[in-house]
C-alpha cells in the first residue's frame, strides 16, 4: 500500500510540466496577444465568413481556372517541343 502511494506520487511529479513542456515555469506570466488570438479565430471560421462578390469573383476565377490552365498549357508545350517521354505516353 505504501509502495503504491509512493509510486503514484513520483509519477505525478514526473508528469507535471511547465508551459509547453519547456524550461519556462508557469509563473512566467505570459500574456496572450489579442491580435494573434483574433487572427486565429478568423482563420477557424473563414468558410463561414467568406462572401463572393464582384470584387472577389475575378480573383477566384483567375486562381481557380485561368492560372492552372496556363501552367498546364506551358508544361504541355514544353514537353511537346522537347519530345518528352511523358508527352508520348499522353498521346
Amino acid at each position: 500500500m505504501m509502495r503504491q502511494s509512493i509510486i503514484r506520487y513520483s509519477q505525478s511529479q514526473l508528469q507535471r510540466r511547465g508551459m509547453a513542456g519547456g524550461a519556462f515555469p508557469a509563473k512566467l506570466g505570459v500574456k496572450k496577444n489579442k491580435f494573434v488570438e483574433e487572427w486565429n479565430g478568423r482563420r477557424e471560421i473563414t468558410e463561414k465568413s467568406f462572401r463572393v462578390s464582384g470584387k472577389t469573383l475575378p480573383s477566384i476565377l483567375m486562381l481557380g481556372v485561368v492560372f492552372p490552365f496556363v501552367v498546364y498549357a506551358v508544361c504541355r508545350d514544353e514537353l511537346q517541343k522537347t519530345g518528352g517521354r511523358r508527352y508520348k505516353d499522353m498521346c
